[in-house]
């Protein structure tokens, strides 16, 4: 079964941790996140692949990035510091697979497709700075690989062009709702986007990218419908890159995982009844039909033969009034007794 429907058909939202560029350049801090996103219960790990030469013009990679979180001294050697080969992908998912998490990484131009899908990742991810880069898309559509796509800095109807671009190939593909600010001030989360996705797109799954502070956000979004949960995950918030501050450390990653779980499990299914958990309770407060009065054997019960009461022994359901109405006495029964089964005929 292919990825997309595998996701399709898990009772389980599908947690994504974002590793982005946060392994510091470093091959050996990367495989670390790597196990503690699988410890923490995460089902992938995602890095981010570029070509520099594709993704940004000469101007771009000469500019001078003057920054507290700078590896170089033009963005192009910050970049390049931050850049794992070829060889070393193949390290990390050799690793990813030996430790039984699964590895992707965002295309962030044409030639790191081409190699993804060398490397036969599950998924593809297009990063929002990509959601209105409309010749990668299409390039990552023809391939029928699935792709999850997150539409930060877009608005509806760019995301719409996507949906039609894509669908021209296939449906296997996710929106994730995002928003690119980092960290995401609370009033632009608006997380009601999801539901806006899943009325506007009913034939693909939707989830969250979330870039915001805290967990209870994104549990929140697994509550819309989120099949899909991205949130970056740090060693360390105070390590310089501009990643670090609104990614989870390994302690709130896993209270994510712990959270957006128990809120699967809570919300169960869309069927109302009688819970076992809830019969001590029924037993203690639940009400009992009882006689308002005395009454012979015989007689039949109106309206005012009838209180609705806490009451010993357990009787009649209080909610089966309306089915007793009429029903014949076969014995004497006495003011606020329960009312059985077996007084009636």
């Amino acid at each position: 079964m292919d990825f997309i429907n595998c996701l399709k058909t898990s009772k389980n939202t599908f947690i994504i941790a974002e590793i982005g560029q946060n392994h510091q350049g470093n091959i050996e801090i990367a495989k670390k996140l790597i196990k503690i996103a699988k410890d923490c219960g995460a089902d992938c790990v995602k890095f981010q692949k570029t070509d520099l030469k594709e993704k940004f013009n000469n101007k771009a990679l000469l500019r001078p990035y003057n920054s507290p979180h700078s590896f170089g001294k033009t963005y192009g050697e910050h970049k390049q510091f931050l850049e794992f080969s070829k060889d070393d992908y193949r390290e990390l998912k050799y690793f990813a697979n030996k430790v039984g998490i699964l590895v992707t990484a965002s295309a962030m131009d044409v030639k790191s497709l081409e190699f993804l899908i060398d490397l036969e990742v599950p998924f593809i991810k297009i990063g929002s700075g990509d959601a209105n880069n409309f010749i990668l898309i299409e390039k990552a559509a023809k391939t029928a690989i699935p792709l999850v796509i997150s539409t930060g800095m877009q608005n509806l109807v760019t995301v719409k062009q996507v949906y039609q671009l894509v669908s021209k190939y296939h449906k296997n593909f996710v929106f994730l709702h995002c928003v690119s600010a980092y960290p995401t001030p609370i009033e632009d989360i608006n997380l009601n986007v999801i539901n806006l996705f899943k009325s506007t797109f009913p034939d693909i799954l939707i989830g969250y990218s979330g870039h915001e502070l805290g967990t209870h956000i994104s549990v929140a979004a697994v509550a819309l419908g989120a099949k899909v949960i991205e949130r970056h995950l740090t060693i360390d918030k105070n390590q310089k890159g501009s990643d670090h501050a609104c990614s989870l450390d390994p302690v709130e990653f896993r209270r994510l995982v712990t959270n957006i779980r128990n809120m699967e499990a809570a919300m169960g299914k869309p069927i109302k009844e009688f819970q076992i958990s809830e019969k001590p309770c029924y037993e203690k407060l639940g009400k009992t039909l009882v006689y308002t009065k005395q009454l012979k054997s015989g007689h039949k019960l109106e309206n005012g033969d009838i209180n609705v009461k806490v009451a010993e022994p357990k009787g009649i359901d209080g909610a089966e009034m309306a089915k007793i109405i009429g029903k014949k006495l076969l014995i004497d029964v006495l003011e606020d007794e329960s009312i059985l089964f077996n007084h009636l005929e």
